[in-house]
């Protein structure tokens, strides 16, 4: 009996697509960058577990537009600062979606201050959400990747795992970091048909972006068009933001079989800003 007569539909359009049939977590995608690379891997078939804080009720609409796609779509709020959360989330993943096969490591926060007045309670609170929670979530879907001889690893890093700018000494700490852990990654996993790379974006349009432009507009008493021009993107050659949907796209291209052999890089996606 042809395959197509034993199949739904939805079934048949999501067995087409280039994720079918794999699971990915996505932490820190309840907003921003994380949840436009969630959108992006539902709509190519793959089943999707979203972590990260908000409304309830503006989660569960998110949960349940994921699944429009055709898979399924999971939600943990562990919290990426406390180890003992992230691996009760990798096996909620297990246990909802069967296996892990995709991780992106985007969770993220950030804090601004000379280094002589930044808070150690700061200093900790990063490290361990942007650069200790990529450790604690790879080491625990490692070996089951090796065991399949398949995976895929993204850390969401920044043009600060390239460079450095002053008042950020621990994001930056952490982005270097999460580079190094990258190419660790890619080394041990070169064999066993893992892949490992960083995403490093410029300044990204989200909402979160919007509104720091608002309130330092407020804040200096210029205009939003000044803060954009002569502030955040004033060192970005191409003078335009990076959308969340080109690291979307970049994200499906580095986790399907076309990138099998690139791995361990530091991909910038920063309009030129550290080709300076």
């Amino acid at each position: 009996m042809p395959k197509s007569s034993t199949m739904t539909a939805q079934e048949e359009m999501k067995a087409a697509r280039i994720l079918a049939g794999k699971s990915a977590i996505v932490t820190g995608s309840t907003s921003g960058i994380g949840l436009g690379i969630a959108k992006a891997f539902a709509r190519e078939g793959a089943d999707i577990l979203i972590n990260g804080f908000g409304d309830a009720a503006e989660i569960e609409q998110t949960r349940r537009m994921l699944e429009t796609f055709g898979g399924k779509a999971v939600y943990s709020g562990a919290d990426m600062s406390k180890p003992e959360a992230i691996l009760g989330m990798i096996e909620l993943a297990r246990e909802a979606l069967g296996k892990v096969d995709i991780l992106i490591n985007n969770a993220g926060i950030q804090f601004v201050s000379p280094i002589e007045d930044f808070p150690p309670a700061k200093w900790d609170a990063i490290i361990a959400i942007n650069l200790s929670s990529a450790f604690h979530a790879s080491r625990a879907v490692f070996g089951e990747m090796k065991a399949r001889k398949w995976g895929r690893i993204i850390n969401v890093a920044s043009a600060h795992a390239l460079v450095a700018s002053p008042f950020k000494s621990a994001y930056v700490a952490a982005k270097h970091g999460q580079l190094g852990l990258t190419k660790v990654l890619a080394l041990e996993g070169a064999e066993f048909g893992i892949t490992a790379n960083a995403i490093c974006p410029g300044y990204v349009w989200t909402p979160l972006v919007e509104k720091q432009i608002a309130d330092q507009a407020k804040a200096h008493n210029i205009s939003k068009e000044r803060v954009i021009s002569e502030v955040l993107l004033k060192d970005t050659p191409t003078k335009k933001f990076t959308t969340v949907d080109e690291l979307a796209a970049l994200a499906v291209f580095l986790v399907s079989e076309a990138a099998a052999s690139l791995t361990g890089q530091a991909l910038a996606v920063d309009g030129a800003w550290t080709a300076h």
